[in-house]
């Protein structure tokens, strides 16, 4: 291994439509853009932010890591779920292959990280950290006196789905100055090859501002106080960057990179109200009100299949000998998933217009499957829909996320920024999520694993 630095920049959520196309107002991000190489960075299938950094970090596509979001199906089970977190992710991570080489690193924020595991060096762990006292949340573990000693308690997420938009933005100001402040500190108390963080503050902030500044959105109001609120942020940001890439030394890899990327909500989509008009889904009692499916009286005797929300949808059938009560033989599971499939993929918007509704089966678009895995991954209208875990609306289509204030979707293209002071090469050219991974090794010269699909960079 060489001694080359890399710092790894994370930014959730972050597309290309605003790191790009209004670069001029980022000052750092456009130079390195301009002495670097950049481009569109493919999302995972599902794009969303676990399991994507993990795929990022391990050169594994999620059928390999078994994580298709962050909640799962315990086995066939209709009621039982585990919830990912980092005992969830087997494969090894970049920091291991550079601890195995006699190399540190310091992780802050990269989900899922908690419960916080051994890393040769320091870890912070993420937003899926529980709130309260009493929690372990660094490696090792009394670094985590040290940051409180000198900063106070860490801030690890914020509450982004409610109506005080003011709050947010006082609560994601106040995350991301305390997160930069002590990476500032860490970057040069603390020995490191590789630095990685991720700020969770550009996904927050997209979520509950994005209707604020998109004029297309349905929900857009002229002249709206947080008009420029997004932007603000960005510009922030891209200060903070700035200084932590001067306090990295002027001999440091730095690699810009965003897990997913960021588009308006539409609207979200009742799947399990479509799948009741289908036939397919049968209740004893139709809710009149908003319920979750998870509260349903489900007829299992005559029930083909279900669904849970989320940016995408996660179809599942009910399969006789697979499920407690299936009812579809399973000879019959691929002609059943398949016209099932063929209807999804005919699913139209309120007014009637077509989708461009995609729909994947997870045993034809992974080489590989592991854990508990849905029978069909659905993305309504390229992700502008939601899938909504709830029903009882009185409608299919809903005008704002079931779960609360939300203003974007996520889209399949991220952003990467990737800049050596020793040169390399220059210009656009877009990228996979899945080689990051092997960029990062060859950057510290160690040899990429036969099994990371990715291209260096």
């Amino acid at each position: 291994m060489n001694d080359r630095k890399v710092l790894v920049v994370g930014l959730d959520c972050a597309p290309p439509e605003i790191v790009f196309d209004r670069r001029d107002e980022f000052p750092v991000l456009k130079g390195l853009m301009d002495r670097g190489r950049y481009g569109k960075l493919r999302s995972c299938d599902p794009p969303i932010t676990i399991p994507a950094w993990m795929v990022m970090a391990t050169g594994r596509d999620p059928g390999r890591l078994g994580l298709y979001g962050f909640r799962h199906r315990k086995g066939y089970s209709y009621n039982e779920m585990w919830i990912a977190n980092s005992r969830a992710v087997r494969e090894k991570k970049l920091w291991d292959f550079i601890g195995e080489a006699g190399g540190r690193s310091t992780l802050v924020s990269v989900p899922p990280s908690y419960p916080p595991t051994p890393v040769a060096g320091n870890l912070i762990s993420c937003f899926i950290t529980p709130p309260g006292p009493g929690k372990e949340t660094t490696h090792p573990a009394g670094l985590k006196r040290e940051i409180e000693d000198r900063f106070g308690p860490y801030i690890f997420d914020v509450v982004f789905r409610t109506d005080d938009r003011d709050h947010i933005l006082r609560e994601i100001y106040a995350m991301t100055e305390k997160r930069f402040e002590v990476m500032e500190w860490l970057i040069s108390a603390k020995p490191w090859d590789l630095f990685m963080f991720v700020e969770i503050g550009v996904d927050r902030m997209h979520h509950a501002f994005w209707k604020y500044m998109d004029r297309d959105h349905h929900l857009y109001e002229p002249g709206n106080r947080y008009e420029n609120a997004i932007l603000e942020y960005y510009r922030y940001l891209d200060g903070r960057v700035g200084r932590l890439i001067d306090r990295a030394g002027a001999d440091t890899v730095v690699l810009v990179v965003s897990d997913h990327g960021a588009k308006r909500m539409k609207g979200a989509f009742s799947v399990n109200e479509w799948l009741i008009d289908q036939g397919d889904l049968v209740v004893k009692k139709r809710p009149t009100e908003p319920t979750s499916v998870d509260d349903l009286e489900i007829d299992w005797s005559r029930t083909k299949a279900w669904a849970w929300g989320g940016y995408y949808a996660r179809v599942f059938l009910n399969v006789e000998g697979r499920e407690p009560r299936g009812i579809i033989p399973p000879e019959d599971y691929e002609k059943e998933r398949d016209g099932l499939l063929a209807r999804l993929k005919a699913v139209r918007g309120p007014a009637g217009e077509p989708w461009d509704t995609e729909v994947i089966k997870p045993q034809e678009h992974y080489e590989v499957l592991e854990g508990e895995y849905p029978d069909l991954m659905v993305y309504f209208d390229d992700l502008s829909w939601r899938s909504a875990g709830t029903l009882g609306h009185g409608t299919m289509f809903l005008a704002e996320n079931d779960t609360g204030p939300d203003d974007a979707v996520h889209a399949k293209d991220g952003i990467y920024i990737l800049h050596d002071p020793r040169g390399g090469r220059t210009g656009r050219a877009d990228a996979d999520i899945l080689d990051i991974a092997p960029t990062v090794l060859d950057l510290k010269g160690l040899a990429v694993p036969a099994g990371m699909k990715g291209k260096i960079l």
